[in-house]
């Protein structure tokens, strides 16, 4: 194999600690399916001290996210703070003229500073991915009642009520004959 996929996490609430999880659970399948190792190399969050039920540290930790985004052991910034300016921009931006490639999920961020970033990566030669910001928001509780054809989806088996957790002013969709 070639050289190690080295990841650095900014943010380490729900999405980045879950990055973590998922990166230490699959790294042999990942691995394989990158053609190369893949790593997390460092970290960055608010508070260094908070239990986010995965072990940090061996990562090393920065305090700053921008320095994360410049650190020579990082290839690839997992930016997972949120907001639209401040840190995570500013991290972005470091992250992407240094030529390192992004991957954020950071909806506010996109949609006011989006078109300069992916400017600054087509300049760069980096790569900025933001498929989880576009697709995150689905509904899947409503989905069913909304058939898209003439039968409503249903779970593999059952009726929907027994398998979700239905809007309290739902009536299951018996009004509809369902």
């Amino acid at each position: 194999m070639t050289q190690t996929l080295r990841i650095g996490v900014a943010g380490l609430g729900t999405v980045g600690g879950g990055v973590v999880k998922i990166l230490d659970r699959h790294a042999d399948l990942l691995a394989a399916r990158c053609g190369r190792p893949v790593a997390i190399t460092a970290v960055s969050a608010r508070s260094r001290g908070k239990d986010r039920g995965v072990d940090l540290t061996r990562f090393a930790w920065e305090d700053d996210p921008v320095a994360l985004a410049r650190r020579d052991d990082v290839d690839l910034v997992v930016e997972a703070m949120g907001g639209e300016d401040g840190p995570a921009k500013a991290a972005v931006e470091t992250a992407l003229v240094a030529g390192k490639h992004v991957v954020t999920a950071n909806k506010a961020m996109l949609a006011h500073h989006g078109q300069a970033m992916a400017e600054t990566a087509e300049a760069s030669g980096a790569a900025l991915r933001f498929e989880a910001a576009v697709a995150g928001g689905h509904s899947v509780r409503k989905g069913p009642w909304r058939g898209h054809g003439r039968q409503p989806a249903y779970p593999r088996h059952g009726r929907p009520e027994r398998h979700l957790q239905l809007h309290p002013d739902s009536d299951g969709g018996r009004r509809r004959g369902l």
